[in-house]
C-alpha cells in the first residue's frame, strides 16, 4: 500500500470540497486516513487458502454451521460502508475446519472495496475449492450506508444474498435445515 500517494489524494479532495488541509483539525487527516486504509483493504492479496487449509478429521457428514459472524466492507462504487452477518453452512466429506478459520476467510474477502453478491459467491466457492466439502451455502444479510445516508436515504433497509454449492444447491431440506439454524 503506498501510503503516500493516499495522503496526496486526501489533500487534494479535502481542497476539492473546498477545505483547508492545514486547518487545525484536518492536518493529520490524511495520515489517519492512510493508516486507516491498511486496515480496511488488508484483505487485497489476502488468500482464504491460508485459513482454510489447516482441518481436522470427521466422520460427521451432517451439515455445520457457523453463523451471525459480524463483518464491515466497503461497497465499490461509492466506497461507503455495508456491514451485518455472514452465515455459512457445509457438509464435511471427512475433515472440517477450526470455526474461527471461518471468520477469517469472510474477512479475506470484506477487507477490500466489494460488493455484496460478489462476496457471497467469493466466500462459497473459496470453501468448496480449499475445504473441499461435498456442498456449502453463504448468506448475507447487509445494510449498506449507500442506501441509507445518501441517494435513497432508506435507514434500515437490508439487502440479502445467498449461494449455495455442490450437494446444498439442489437441496432444498439442506436449505431449509441451514435457514431454521440461522434464524
Amino acid at each position: 500500500m503506498d501510503k503516500e500517494k493516499i495522503e496526496q489524494a486526501v489533500k487534494l479532495f479535502l481542497e476539492g470540497i473546498g477545505e483547508d488541509p492545514e486547518r487545525e483539525g484536518l492536518v493529520d487527516t490524511p495520515q489517519r486516513i492512510s493508516s486507516m486504509c491498511e486496515e480496511l483493504f488488508s484483505g487485497i492479496g489476502g488468500n482464504a487458502a491460508e485459513h482454510l487449509s489447516k482441518t481436522f478429521a470427521a466422520e460427521n457428514n451432517e451439515l455445520v454451521v457457523e453463523k451471525d459472524i459480524t463483518f464491515y466492507s466497503l461497497c465499490e462504487h461509492h466506497f461507503l460502508p455495508f456491514y451485518g452477518k455472514v452465515h455459512i453452512g457445509y457438509v464435511p466429506d471427512g475433515k472440517v475446519v477450526g470455526l474461527s478459520k471461518l471468520a477469517r476467510t469472510v474477512e479475506v474477502y470484506t477487507r477490500r472495496a466489494q460488493i455484496q453478491e460478489q462476496l457471497t459467491a467469493q466466500i462459497a466457492d473459496a470453501i468448496m475449492e480449499h475445504l473441499c466439502p461435498l456442498g456449502a451455502i453463504v448468506y448475507i444479510e447487509a445494510e449498506h450506508m449507500c442506501m441509507t445516508m445518501r441517494g435513497i436515504k432508506k435507514p434500515g433497509s437490508k439487502t440479502v444474498s445467498m449461494v449455495c454449492r455442490g450437494c446444498i444447491a439442489d437441496n432444498n431440506e439442506l436449505k431449509n435445515t441451514f435457514m431454521n439454524m440461522i434464524r
